[in-house]
């Protein structure tokens, strides 16, 4: 409530700027950015990978955005689990991801795993083909693969899901778990 009583005012501030002879700020978030909030359950054994991995999704996505924030308002939990890794998405942007420390004990990266994690989260399914620069790819790229970074394709198809401000398109297989 009180995150979306401040966005509003915010932005009524940013409108009534060239009413008071002042330039509108030019950076200025656009409204329809989607904030999909998380609570990192996970310790700190995967706080540094759940860090970056939301940055690189941040900085790749123009409708979506990851913040941080507790179990009031949030539709996202990290956890930390002795198993392989895994995603139990709702919908685009909700979800449980499951960090698992046997795939890091098998030598896989852990800011991979976070981010890929993170991709099902916003929509996006497995793609086992192997390839490094394909964040999807999972474990498929082995484990010298360390790029934990969506690429365009995959930031763009995002964007798409996320375009209008929310969630344009809700998964049809909601039971569906995703597995690095």
């Amino acid at each position: 409530m009180f995150r979306s009583t401040t966005r509003m005012l915010a932005g009524a501030m940013l409108l009534a700027l060239p009413l008071l002879g002042l330039p509108a700020v030019a950076n200025a978030a656009p409204s329809d950015v989607t904030t999909v909030y998380y609570d990192n359950e996970a310790g700190s054994a995967w706080s540094d990978a759940v860090s970056q991995a939301v940055a690189n999704w941040n900085a790749a996505e123009q409708n979506v955005q990851f913040a941080a924030g507790d179990s009031s308002d949030s539709t996202v939990l990290i956890e930390a689990s002795s198993g392989w890794p895994e995603t139990q998405p709702q919908s685009p942007g909700a979800g449980t991801v499951y960090l698992g420390e046997e795939a890091v004990s098998e030598g896989y990266d852990r800011t991979r795993i976070t981010a890929h994690e993170l991709g099902h989260i916003l929509g996006l399914d497995d793609n086992y083909n192997g390839d490094c620069s394909i964040l999807m790819s999972g474990h498929s790229a082995g484990t010298s693969c360390t790029n934990a970074k969506p690429g365009p394709d995959e930031a763009a198809q995002v964007d798409q899901i996320f375009a209008g401000g929310a969630a344009a398109v809700v998964r049809s297989r909601v039971a569906t778990v995703g597995v690095f």
